[in-house]
């Protein structure tokens, strides 16, 4: 592990970590980067002086193509983006996805090696359709994670405390998601996935019907009269309601216990 900065090397002590050594980064065969997306080009460069001829180049973000890479001569480049929340050390990536992207056969080898490493399910994406690829994930992972806080907003409204809330909320997601029946909970031939078995078929009769509109309930005016203000929302958090908000969008993350990238094989040498 090589980091750039004393705070990441005072985390890589306080984790057990040893510090790779300029020995070690010229000998790597292969190398992580594991910086923000705005840093691999500047830490790509400055990679590229000092590890040893022919070792590879890999970023670990989702939107980036290879190009951010630059174009550094010998050396193969690659991409090894782990679909996997880690917010902890415990953190493990085993039983995720990783999206691999290369164009040099024998790195492919070896991050799909490092992949069976991990137990990570290899998916490959194609260097143009990068874009559509992160998107998706980032609907999956912060667009689940926005909705719970609108959810338990909802539920507030109620009078139905956040942590209560939360966990009456994050088992139905789950549950809904473990349901989730291939294509048809994404609208494909049969239409949109509902959880659970009623026996119901079409739209929820309670739910307006797609196309329609819903007129805004007598209790929501749609435009303050004029010459008032229109009142300003009480959160249903209470007071500071706005910072516990924040919390309750950290806590609703469903990732479940991860390992950090660094158990990553020891050709591999990441760089954060």
């Amino acid at each position: 592990m090589l980091s750039r900065t004393e705070a990441g090397r005072g985390r890589l002590k306080a984790l057990g970590l040893k510090p790779a050594t300029d020995k070690d980064v010229h000998q790597a065969r292969v190398c992580l980067l594991c910086v923000p997306d705005s840093a691999v080009p500047e830490v790509a460069q400055e990679m590229d002086r000092q590890l040893g001829r022919g070792a590879a180049l890999v970023h670990c973000a989702g939107a980036l193509s290879l190009d951010a890479l630059g174009t550094p001569k010998g050396r193969p480049l690659g991409s090894f983006h782990p679909l996997c929340a880690v917010s902890d050390p415990r953190d493990t990536l085993a039983g995720h996805t990783v999206a691999l992207s290369t164009r040099s056969r024998t790195l492919k080898t070896v991050l799909r090696g490092m992949a069976d490493d991990l137990d990570l399910h290899v998916l490959e994406v194609p260097e143009s359709q990068r874009a559509a690829y992160h998107a998706g994930a980032v609907l999956s992972a912060g667009g689940v994670v926005a909705l719970l806080s609108a959810a338990v907003e909802a539920l507030g409204c109620a009078g139905i405390p956040a942590d209560e809330a939360l966990t009456a909320l994050l088992p139905l997601t789950r549950s809904g998601g473990s349901g989730h029946g291939g294509s048809r909970a994404c609208g494909g031939p049969h239409g949109p996935h509902r959880p659970g078995r009623r026996g119901h078929r079409g739209p929820s009769p309670r739910l307006p019907a797609p196309g329609r509109r819903r007129a805004l309930p007598p209790a929501l005016p749609a435009r303050a009269p004029a010459g008032r203000a229109s009142p300003r929302p009480r959160s249903p958090h209470g007071p500071g309601g706005a910072a516990r908000g924040a919390k309750l969008r950290q806590k609703a993350c469903l990732s479940t216990a991860e390992k950090p990238l660094s158990t990553s094989p020891p050709l591999a040498s990441p760089t954060l």
